[in-house]
């Protein structure tokens, strides 16, 4: 680990084989919190590559005993987190309506963090374990084109930085990496980020990590998904080229809100409209969802623009596809054990 942490800190850039053996050393007996402490703020300081962000996320996925060979057409639906909006869990309720559109969805989620109600919060309350084996998880996305994966429970290994995390108190690599540690091998994503200069690095890892196709987006008021209060700003992957682009609500058929419109609150109130965007009630909330849903699935090719996955998302809450989507989850969730994590 010392050779790595001197390149660090001379703003040197980490190979990914590099990158992968630093962070294999972090799940090793021998190293110690301070190591650990030392290399995620030495990387925070010089500034993390896509290089070393591609390295990172393969070793903590290899060591999940989640992980997963490639699963066909299989996407996730997840920011970043970190923009105070304190928005109810759009990308949540959006899973929902992208798998009853036949998208297999593996939602990679947590507790509250930055926000009032986290993805694992919202869903606890409305009866959907978090603690789904792998099996479980594969046979669900299999039969039910959507499965829960609660990062905790999907990736015990990291406890020794969980620990360090919370002792630093500071931004890591990890506010960064999360929506790209999911253990199912994935074709292609959705992941919003709550910094525009965040964009291009997202967009270059997520190549590197060997997504056929995905969308990074950062919303009008900096927010970690697609908004409808202005001007939102994407990158997308495709073939290994990546392409930027903007687009208003208004040019995709949907009306402007300020973000303050779509403010949630604690898991219950969160889980109301959960419900209502499902049940196909109007409103900021629901066209909110509808954006990124239709966005969802233009990511993962199924639409071909924006306003034709608005189109496909629409029909999955009007046919009940979206609602029953959650329903089978309450359903299949109901004889496994509640997590205490």
């Amino acid at each position: 680990m010392k050779q790595y942490l001197e390149k660090l800190i001379n703003h040197e850039n980490l190979t990914v084989p590099e990158m992968k053996e630093a962070t294999r050393c972090c799940f090793t007996e021998t190293i110690t919190e301070t190591e650990i402490a030392a290399f995620l703020t030495a990387l925070r300081t010089k500034g993390e590559t896509p290089d070393e962000v591609a390295g990172i996320v393969e070793v903590i996925r290899s060591q999940s005993a989640f992980s997963t060979s490639h699963m066909p057409n299989v996407m996730d639906n997840c920011g970043t987190g970190g923009d105070k909006s304190y928005s109810f869990n759009i990308s949540t309720t959006a899973a929902f309506v992208i798998a009853g559109a036949g998208i297999p969805v593996a939602k990679h989620g947590n507790r509250s963090i930055s926000s009032k109600t986290g993805s694992a919060d919202v869903l606890e309350h409305l009866g959907v374990s978090l603690a789904f084996s792998k099996e479980q998880i594969e046979e669900m996305l299999h039969e039910n084109e959507i499965a829960f994966l609660f990062a905790p429970h999907v990736h015990a290994a990291l406890k020794p930085f969980t620990k360090v995390r919370k002792d630093l108190g500071l931004p890591t690599i990890f506010n960064a990496i999360g929506p790209l540690t999911n253990p199912i091998s994935l074709d292609t994503q959705l992941i919003g980020v709550y910094r525009r200069d965040m964009l291009q690095m997202m967009a270059e890892s997520l190549h590197k990590l060997g997504r056929r196709r995905a969308v990074v987006v950062n919303g009008a008021g900096s927010m970690d998904e697609a908004s409808l209060a202005g001007k939102n700003h994407l990158i997308i992957l495709e073939e290994g080229k990546l392409t930027p682009f903007t687009f208003l609500p208004e040019e995709v058929g949907l009306p402007t809100y300020s973000n303050e419109k779509i403010r949630g609150g604690d898991a219950k109130a969160n889980a109301k409209i959960t419900r209502d965007v499902l049940s196909g009630k109007t409103g900021p909330y629901l066209d909110t969802v509808l954006l990124n849903a239709g966005l969802g699935l233009f990511a993962s090719g199924t639409a071909k623009s924006i306003e034709a996955g608005i189109d496909m998302a629409r029909e999955s809450i009007i046919s009940g596809a979206a609602k029953e989507r959650l329903q089978r989850l309450i359903e299949f969730s109901k004889n496994i054990p509640s997590e205490v994590i």
